[in-house]
């Protein structure tokens, strides 16, 4: 089997999450307004969200399976870890180019509605995508074509490094996207179910964002 449906349904969603920066960037030279490329983020929310229902029954590790109280408590606890260290892994070596960030205020006030939707996104939808793309499809895909037969605790070496490292530098802050890459392919390996990374990445992102609407660090979004 090699890059067949069950890669692609996988790869799709991610791909359209990608796109959107690519448009942004030509509306941006195209002279539309920054304020008007904020809502941007809710298409490309709402077309990964779609996506996703789309292929929901093919997506076969996502199966609703009862976690036991230590996994869930497990996963929390990486979550919360993975955001302390997140806001504070930014010294200039740690950091990769420079994040427009997403501001959410108007004429200085928080559109809320804004915040509302960045939030959902991040912490809803983002987590899912992700980790179907990262763990579940790359580390596995890397070490075994036919991905879905490798039971993830069984993941080689290089599918856990590559994947990692390129999670890593898909951020800004590469070595706290690293760190997070880490932490959530070893709940992943370790929990055998896609649910407890992305239990852990909705409460790092769902924090994050969190924190920055109470202190307006805007970049770190």
């Amino acid at each position: 089997m090699g890059f067949e449906r069950a890669s692609w349904v996988r790869v799709l969603p991610f791909a359209a999450y990608l796109a959107f920066f690519l448009v942004g960037d030509v509306l941006a030279r195209l002279g539309v307004d920054a304020a008007s490329l904020r809502w941007l983020y809710a298409l490309k929310v709402a077309l990964v969200a779609g996506l996703l229902a789309r292929f929901w029954r093919e997506y076969t590790e996502l199966q609703v399976k009862a976690m036991s109280a230590t996994v869930v408590l497990t996963a929390l606890a990486a979550g919360v870890a993975v955001f302390f260290l997140w806001i504070n892994l930014h010294a200039d070596w740690m950091v990769i180019g420079e994040s427009a960030g997403f501001d959410p205020r108007t004429a200085g006030a928080i559109d809320w509605p804004l915040v509302a939707i960045r939030i959902a996104g991040a912490a809803l939808v983002v987590p899912v995508m992700e980790e179907l793309f990262w763990r579940s499809f790359v580390m596995r895909w890397i070490d075994k074509p036919d991905f879905l037969s490798l039971d993830p605790a069984q993941a080689g070496l290089r599918g856990f490094c590559i994947s990692v490292l390129l999670f890593g530098f898909e951020h800004n802050l590469w070595l706290a996207g690293i760190v997070a890459g880490v932490a959530y392919s070893v709940l992943f390996m370790r929990h055998r179910t896609i649910w407890s990374p992305i239990l852990a990445h909705a409460v790092t992102n769902g924090m994050l964002g969190a924190w920055v609407v109470m202190t307006g660090a805007w970049s770190y979004w």
